[in-house]
């Protein structure tokens, strides 16, 4: 199913998912080598798992556009692309996140704009939909997705408050390189510098949505497929009068017979 959605995507863009789906089976490939020569780094297992999850989604826009029967925007998936390649390839794999200072707030970022553009994807395909009596006015719109960015941002700092909670890693980063625990203010400012990231990317997409959708550009509205014909409705059948039998009385049997 996967392989025919991708199929029918442009040069372009096969290229670009070949590309990073590459890199993330050479750091697997790569990993799994290591373990057998018995040379593997544990402290490589959080990314060896990253680029495993990396894969999965991945094939997350083909999967939903299989199953809402949409297509994602070039300007979208693309975005989407380069955003896992920059987070998990270079930030994880090639160490861009300990060598470049501002690695991390970039990324929180793009994530943050990332998710407010596909808050605004399905709210386009809500608005198209025959099924929904309404229609959102672009202001709100741009609310909805303003909120769901800052939600998912907000979840993410959960996801690793309890990692590090759980695990005993570092993705809160409140343990320094040299091992000193920060505490108090210090051990705060990583997650709430990913806050307001966070909702400065939001608001970054929620105005390049409203726009879009003031200027009728097509930059975040999905294509619609028609329906599948599994999922249209029976075909009704009526009877008319003069197709039913016609019951004649026994009493007028008996007069007939008289």
């Amino acid at each position: 199913m996967t392989h025919k959605l991708i199929s029918k995507r442009c040069k372009k863009q096969r290229i670009a998912y070949l590309v990073v789906l590459f890199s993330f089976l050479l750091p697997i490939v790569f990993y799994i080598v290591e373990m057998c020569l018995g040379i593997f780094d544990s402290d490589r297992v959080l990314t060896l798992l990253q680029c495993v999850l990396g894969i999965i989604v991945l094939h997350v826009p083909d999967i939903l556009s299989h199953k809402l029967r949409f297509e994602v925007p070039t300007f979208l998936y693309v975005f989407y692309l380069i955003f896992l390649y920059c987070a998990i390839f270079l930030g994880e794999f090639a160490d861009i996140y300990n060598r470049v200072a501002y690695w991390d707030i970039l990324l929180h970022c793009a994530s943050s704009m990332a998710s407010g553009l596909v808050g605004f994807l399905f709210i386009s395909i809500l608005n198209r939909s025959e099924h929904v009596v309404f229609r959102l006015s672009p202001k709100f719109v741009a609310l909805f997705a303003f909120c769901f960015a800052v939600s998912v941002g907000a979840l993410w700092e959960i996801y690793e408050f309890l990692v590090d909670h759980l695990m005993g890693l570092n993705m809160q980063k409140f343990i320094l390189p040299d091992g000193t625990v920060l505490v108090g203010h210090a051990a705060l400012i990583d997650t709430m510098e990913d806050i307001v990231i966070d909702i400065l990317g939001a608001l970054i997409a929620a105005v390049i949505g409203y726009v879009s959708i003031l200027k009728n550009k097509d930059w975040l509205i999905p294509k619609l497929h028609a329906s599948h014909p599994k999922h249209l409705p029976k075909k009704s059948y009526h009877l008319h009068e003069e197709d039913l039998p016609r019951i004649v009385p026994a009493h007028a049997n008996d007069t007939s017979d008289q």
